[in-house]
């Protein structure tokens, strides 16, 4: 996937990280729900080239992400149907409606591509606070579960002193 991501934007989001730390991870996560093709993920795992804690580092991009689902959403519940089928076309279109109305929560739960997901629990007006619960359980498991394993990663792997 990176390799779809302009050079250019990768290095200049890592120095926005280099600059603003915490701040550009809360940017990238919130931008992540709605445009933004650079996930937090490599930011979280490397926080310490950052000077940042990588746990910080994951609760800033949860709570980036979880205020980016709902702008988003009511962003395309705004927007809405008209919008959506001439952005998504008419035949995606319905096969995200069917999608939402058959599985609901699990669908916004499970959802990926992440961007997606948030527009169209708007766009298909989703229940408010059932759409926000799906998105900070998914969110959670994902976000934290990661820092977990690279967490586990570095304590076992990690350059030990002696």
């Amino acid at each position: 996937m990176l390799d779809l991501i302009p050079p250019s934007w990768i290095e200049w989001t890592k120095e926005f990280v280099k600059h603003y730390g915490y701040f550009a991870i809360f940017v990238i996560s919130f931008t992540e729900s709605f445009i933004n093709p650079i996930v937090p993920y490599p930011f979280i795992a490397g926080a310490h080239f950052f000077g940042l804690n990588i746990w910080i580092a994951a609760v800033v991009a949860f709570i980036g992400n979880m205020l980016g689902a709902a702008f988003t959403y009511f962003l395309g519940k705004y927007l809405g149907e008209h919008w959506g089928k001439k952005i998504l076309g008419e035949k995606l279109y319905t096969k995200g409606e069917l999608l939402f109305h058959k599985y609901g929560f699990w669908a916004v739960l499970l959802g990926e591509p992440y961007k997606l997901v948030c527009w169209l629990g708007g766009i298909f007006q989703m229940e408010f606070w059932r759409y926000m619960l799906a998105q900070a359980i998914g969110r959670a498991v994902r976000i934290f579960g990661f820092t977990l394993l690279v967490q586990l990663g570095i304590n076992i792997f990690g350059n030990k002193e002696k």
